[in-house]
C-alpha cells in the first residue's frame, strides 16, 4: 500500500502540488507591493503597514471556517472555492479606488489562503503514509517557500516592463485562474488514492476514507484542548520566530547603517539557503523522527538571534549580521514542513480538518503577535533586547517540543 500511495503521489504531483505553487507564486508577487499600493492611495507608512497586516488577520480568521468547509465540501471543492474568493481579492487590489477597498481585498486573500492551505494539508493527512509523510509535507512547504522567493522576482520584472504596481495583482489573478483550473478540472488524486486504498487492507499508518466527519470545529478544539494547549504553544513559538526573522533582519541592517542593497543581498542569500534546505527537513523527520528536525532548527535560530543581539557594537558588526542571518536561515530551512507534519501526526485520522484548522490558528496567532511584540520591545527598550527576546522564545519553544513530542508523537508512531 505504501508503494502504491507513493506511485499515486508521483503520478499526480502536478495536480497535488501545482495549485499550491501557483497560489504561492501569485501571493508572493503581490504581498511586497501592498504597502506601495497603499502609499499611492494616500496612506502614510504606519497605515500602509497596518493594511499589509490584514493578510495575516485574514488567515487567522479563516483557519477555523476553513476546517469546517474542508470537512463538509472536501478538499478539492474547497480549493476551487478559495481560488475564486482569492481572485476577487486580487482583482480588488488591482482596481482599489481607496484604502478601504484595498484593506478589505487583502483581508479576503488572507481568508482564502487559510482555506487553500488547509485543504491540501488535510488531503496529505488522510492519504499519505506515515513512512514518507514528512517528505511529502516538506515538499508542500517548499512550494510555498519557492513562491514567496520567486514571486517578488516576477513582480520586479512586471514593474520593469509595465511600470504599474497593480500589474502584480493581475499576475496573481492569472495564477489563481490556473489554480482553479488545475484543482477543479485536472485529475483528482483523492479519488485515485481511495481506489488504491480499497484494493487491499489499509496501511497501518494510512488513514482511509473521505475528508469528512461529524465533529464541529469548536467541539474538536475542546476535545483536543490538552494537546493543543501543550504542543500548540511550542508551535506558536516556532511561528513567532519565523515571522520575527522577516522584521528583525531588515531592521538590524538599518540600525547598522548598511545601504539597502547590502541588506537586500543578505536577506536574499538567507532566503535561498532557506529554500534549498526544505527537502532535507523532510528526510530528517522521516528517518530520525520529528524531534530531530525541529529541535536543532529552534536551537540554531535561538542561538543566532542571541548572538546577533550581542554583536551590534562589536568590530565587524556587518560581518556578524551576515553570518547570523545565514545561521537563522539554515535553522528556518531545517524546519520546513514541521508544523504541517506535527499537525498531521496529531490529528484524528477520520476527521482531520477541524483539528487542523485549530492547529493552524494557534500557530498563525504566534506568527501574527511576534512582530508586534518585537516592535513594542524595540520601542520601550532597544533593538538588541527585542532581538534577544526572539532568541529566548526560540529556546523556550525548543524546550516545549523536547518535552511534548515524545509524549504525543512517538507514542503514535
Amino acid at each position: 500500500m505504501t508503494d502504491s500511495a507513493r506511485g499515486v503521489l508521483l503520478r499526480f504531483a502536478p495536480a497535488i502540488y501545482g495549485p499550491n505553487l501557483l497560489f504561492a507564486l501569485g501571493e508572493g508577487a503581490v504581498v511586497p507591493l501592498i504597502p506601495v499600493i497603499a502609499t499611492k492611495l494616500g496612506a502614510d507608512l504606519s497605515l500602509s503597514a497596518f493594511i499589509a497586516t490584514a493578510l495575516v488577520v485574514g488567515q487567522l480568521c479563516g483557519n477555523l471556517p476553513a476546517g469546517w468547509f474542508v470537512a463538509r465540501l472536501g478538499e478539492r471543492k474547497t480549493m476551487v472555492l478559495a481560488a475564486v474568493v482569492a481572485l476577487v481579492g486580487a482583482a480588488g487590489i488591482g482596481l482599489a479606488p481607496n484604502l478601504g477597498v484595498l484593506a478589505a481585498s487583502v483581508f479576503v486573500i488572507g481568508l482564502a489562503a487559510a482555506a487553500f492551505g488547509l485543504a491540501r494539508h488535510a488531503f496529505m493527512v488522510v492519504h499519505v503514509p506515515l513512512a514518507f509523510r514528512a517528505r511529502a509535507l516538506a515538499l508542500l512547504g517548499g512550494t510555498f517557500r519557492f513562491g514567496m522567493f520567486a514571486g517578488p522576482m516576477c513582480a520586479a520584472l512586471l514593474l520593469t516592463l509595465t511600470g504599474a504596481t497593480e500589474s502584480a495583482a493581475w499576475f496573481f489573478v492569472a495564477c489563481l485562474v490556473g489554480c482553479a483550473a488545475l484543482a477543479g478540472l485536472g485529475p483528482d488524486p483523492e479519488l485515485e488514492m481511495q481506489r488504491q486504498e480499497s484494493r487491499g487492507p489499509a496501511d497501518a499508518v494510512t488513514a482511509t476514507g473521505p475528508i469528512v466527519g461529524p465533529s464541529g470545529v469548536l467541539a474538536t478544539m475542546w476535545r483536543h484542548r490538552g494537546v493543543l494547549a501543550r504542543m500548540g504553544v511550542s508551535a506558536s513559538a516556532l511561528s513567532a520566530v519565523r515571522q520575527s526573522r522577516q522584521v528583525v533582519l531588515p531592521l538590524w541592517g538599518v540600525s547598522l547603517g548598511l545601504d539597502p542593497e547590502a541588506i537586500a543581498l543578505v536577506i536574499g542569500v538567507t532566503g535561498a539557503i532557506d529554500f534549498a534546505l526544505f527537502y532535507a527537513s523532510g528526510q530528517v523527520m522521516d528517518r530520525f523522527g520529528r524531534l530531530m528536525a525541529v529541535l536543532p532548527s529552534m536551537l540554531i535560530m535561538g542561538l543566532g538571534f542571541l548572538l546577533l543581539a550581542l554583536s551590534h557594537d562589536l568590530p565587524g558588526a556587518g560581518v556578524w549580521y551576515a553570518a547570523m542571518a545565514v545561521l537563522t536561515g539554515v535553522g528556518n530551512g531545517l524546519s520546513t514542513g514541521i508544523l504541517m507534519t506535527l499537525g498531521a501526526d496529531l490529528s484524528p485520522r477520520g476527521d482531520p480538518a477541524p483539528f487542523l484548522g485549530s492547529w493552524r490558528l494557534i500557530g498563525d496567532a504566534g506568527g501574527a503577535a511576534a512582530p508586534l511584540l518585537f516592535s513594542a520591545l524595540a520601542g520601550v527598550a532597544t533593538i538588541g533586547i527585542a532581538t534577544a527576546a526572539v532568541g529566548v522564545i526560540s529556546l523556550a519553544g525548543a524546550c516545549g517540543f523536547a518535552r511534548w513530542i515524545p509524549r504525543y508523537i512517538t507514542a503514535k508512531r
